[in-house]
């Protein structure tokens, strides 16, 4: 049975209805437009829910210019939208839904029931919409937007526009990265992955390890460095560490593990002295409690073990054959350049369409750098949008 083409007309359109999308349908709603907001999953949010089975890390807390620096070479692009929307606006807009927070050691901030649901049901509950799930944008087709729906064609007429449909990772949750195809090629930086694992083809005497934490280390990787724990896994290497130095990774440098960073190489080599006819293995152990997993990742890389340990101690290789898949990739870069988009997040292209969110050409460690920034381009482009309906 076919469906015939129907169309809707509304104030405001907006696409994605992620962390950034429902931040925008919610200004416009609050100034009293009627919005649409469309979902081509089955169920909003589905990658802000997944975030929150690991806590829901919200931000960092931390002053606008110690968190800039994290988000590259975007920092002078998100500069004012950041300071418009900080780590410190992001927690009184947790707060004002109801939902406490708390901030540990690391300066990150998490709510207190540590999931994202509470979350979302108290942001939905605010939210001023139409919402629609199991609509697909398609693209425009002049004046229009048109959708795929589970009723047929939809086409949405809308006075402004904003696109919030997340990046190019973790597609069974909605960010699959297709609508790329439907904006002008010149606009789009290609997706590469952000904040993700990479691939090591492990010896048999690994198996042992895998899910094991490495903690009590210093990651470098080029010019960086982090004090921050990684995973040892099936599939390679992951977890907080790697994701804070992914980019380096990703982009080319080298990997090595400090497994002492609280001990210089003079001090190693005092404690590792005098060995005699101990093994190397066994007098690791004794010296330096070098056990388990950690002492694993020594043997795995560095056998056979030289004579002067300090020196490999301080900086294990780790040799990797590069990123996970980009589906598996916590978040993405590319999208839509920057070099697209005016100062209020507008497509030069397309009068009063705005984006938002993942889907332009940013990133960020996580740590709550990444959905802040999702949080407040939302704002951004939601505020922009009234501003444009206020003109019309």
């Amino acid at each position: 049975m076919s469906h015939c083409t129907t169309e809707t007309a509304v104030d405001a359109l907006v696409v994605g209805a992620g962390p950034a999308g429902l931040m925008a349908a919610d200004v416009l709603g609050k100034a009293g437009y009627t919005v649409l907001l469309a979902e081509h999953k089955p169920s909003v949010a589905r990658k802000f829910l997944m975030a929150g089975k690991s806590g829901l890390n919200l931000t960092k807390d931390e002053p606008l210019d110690e968190m800039l620096p994290a988000f590259g070479p975007s920092a002078d692009r998100l500069a004012p939208i950041l300071r418009d929307f900080d780590a410190r606006e992001v927690q009184a807009w947790a707060q004002s839904l109801g939902q406490p927070l708390f901030t540990g050691s690391s300066k990150r901030v998490f709510p207190k029931a540590m999931k994202a649901s509470p979350l979302l049901r108290a942001c939905l509950a605010e939210v001023n919409a139409r919402v629609e799930t199991r609509w697909r944008w398609q693209g425009f087709d002049g004046a229009l937007s048109v959708f795929e729906t589970p009723n047929g064609p939809q086409n949405v007429k809308a006075k402004v526009t904003v696109l919030a449909m997340g990046g190019a990772s973790w597609r069974k949750l909605g960010s699959d990265g297709a609508w790329a195809e439907a904006l002008p090629t010149e606009d789009i930086v290609p997706f590469q992955p952000v904040n993700m694992g990479f691939r090591v083809n492990w010896s048999s005497h690994m198996e042992a390890h895998f899910g094991a934490p490495i903690k009590a280390v210093a990651l470098h990787a080029g010019g960086q460095a982090e004090r921050a724990e990684f995973t040892i896994s099936k599939a390679g290497i992951e977890g907080g560490g790697i994701y804070l130095v992914s980019k380096a990774m990703r982009d080319g440098a080298r990997l090595t593990v400090d497994l002492f960073p609280d001990l210089s190489v003079d001090v190693l080599r005092q404690k590792l002295g005098g060995r005699g006819k101990a093994s190397v293995t066994s007098h690791l152990r004794k010296r330096l409690k070098l056990t388990g997993a950690r002492l694993a990742l020594l043997q795995e890389f560095c056998r056979p073990l030289p004579n002067d340990l300090a020196p490999l101690l301080k900086a294990v290789p780790i040799l990797h054959d590069g990123p996970r898949d980009l589906d598996e990739a916590i978040s993405t870069s590319g999208g839509v350049s920057w070099a697209a988009l005016d100062s209020n997040l507008m497509l030069r292209a397309r009068a009063n369409t705005f984006c938002a969110g993942e889907m332009i050409d940013w990133d960020a460690p996580t740590g709550g750098y990444l959905l802040t920034g999702c949080l407040a381009t939302g704002r951004w482009a939601g505020r922009a949008a009234v501003e444009a309906l206020a003109a019309i």
